[in-house]
């Protein structure tokens, strides 16, 4: 069915790969203005200025500029050590072990950690603001998230921090955020109000840790299924960020991205009305048939070319690189230290939210 439409929670939804690249560029049709998760959509909060995930042009694109210049390639390579140390210190003490929860241990941790070093969070209070991050995504079976308006998307214990920081400038994310002089929509050269510094690490913060966390789930639980082609990276490592790019296509950690559409559109000679809430599908796009060869099998030496789990157009996410940067380091530190292992399937559980998918618990029995 290339169209879907649910009746009892009012969407559509389009699931090819052809649609999906064709609609998330279209920002004109499919905004992003009211919110890109259904649930906010559907709730009518107004979204705080800044919050440029949840924008169009043009005032998407002021406020991505300025998130680009601070969120520079250079600053996410500067993290390799950091993250490399945190996975040696997190995996060293594994050693020996017979069995180990990988979310436990990797993938509840080490986004967390790397976000704070890119902000300047003390490492004693990163887990906290972790925790509520990701209580604001949980579902209940069959129920939608919960959406709380400014509290699910603001975690206001940034605040003190951006107020200690403007005092005490340091070389990192926040501080930048505080410092950078940019044109705003209004052609008014300035810096970021207080609240918007807030609205600003607040997204770099949601977008990048709950996320990277589940991909780190996947790379345990596909290579767990696929043995033979785990061997393989054990004996070649300079296969991992190929494997690390078939996985987010396999398995991808964010399934959908809703759309709020602003006129009648035409899907397959049907016609979606203005007003209405589309999800694209992109878990199901990534495994179009039209797009690639036996699109069920995972494959690491795949030639994937373009895939959606990090959309497309002008919300592509900019923390991309740092999610393949965690990645390949996690899964080149795993295979390290544990070059085989089994999952405890009868044990293992996956997270319920409705925005991204992956394990809360998976416990590898190694050896």
């Amino acid at each position: 069915m290339p169209l879907y439409y649910n009746e009892k929670y009012d969407f559509y939804a389009v699931t090819r790969f052809a649609d999906c690249e064709r609609g998330l560029p279209d920002w004109r049709t499919f905004s992003s203005s009211r919110g890109d998760i259904l649930e906010i959509i559907q709730s009518g909060y107004e979204i705080p200025s800044g919050t440029l995930i949840f924008e169009d042009p043009p005032i998407h694109d002021v406020h991505r500029r300025l998130l680009s210049r601070v969120f520079t390639p250079r600053r996410i390579g500067m993290l390799e050590p950091q993250v490399r140390n945190f996975c040696t210190a997190v995996l060293d003490p594994l050693a020996g072990a017979d069995r180990f929860d990988l979310i436990e241990a990797v993938g509840a941790e080490m986004p967390m950690r790397v976000i704070g070093m890119l902000l300047g969070i003390p490492e004693a209070d990163q887990p906290a603001i972790r925790d509520m991050a990701d209580e604001a995504l949980r579902t209940e079976d069959g129920q939608k998230m919960r959406f709380k308006g400014a509290e699910s998307l603001t975690n206001e214990a940034f605040a003190d921090y951006i107020d200690w920081r403007r005092d005490h400038p340091s070389n990192d994310l926040m501080t930048d955020l505080l410092n950078a002089e940019f044109e705003d929509e209004n052609g008014r050269t300035r810096t970021l109000t207080r609240d918007e510094v807030l609205t600003y690490v607040n997204v770099v913060s949601n977008a990048g840790n709950e996320t990277t966390g589940r991909l780190i789930g996947w790379i345990g639980a596909v290579l767990a299924r696929h043995p033979e082609q785990r061997h393989e990276l054990v004996d070649d490592p300079s296969l991992i960020r190929n494997a690390i790019e078939e996985i987010l296509r396999y398995e991808p950690t964010g399934h959908s991205i809703a759309r709020y559409v602003t006129r009648d559109v035409q899907f397959h000679g049907e016609t979606v009305p203005a007003g209405s809430a589309l999800l694209f599908i992109v878990g199901s796009a990534n495994r179009d048939h039209r797009r690639h060869t036996d699109p069920d099998r995972f494959d690491l030496h795949r030639d994937i070319g373009q895939q959606l789990t990090f959309g497309l157009g002008g919300h592509y996410c900019l923390g991309a690189a740092l999610a393949r940067l965690e990645g390949r380091i996690a899964m080149e530190e795993i295979l390290k230290r544990f070059p085989t292992w089994e999952v405890d399937w009868d044990n293992a559980r996956l997270g319920q939210t409705s925005t991204v998918r992956g394990w809360e618990t998976l416990p590898l029995i190694v050896g």
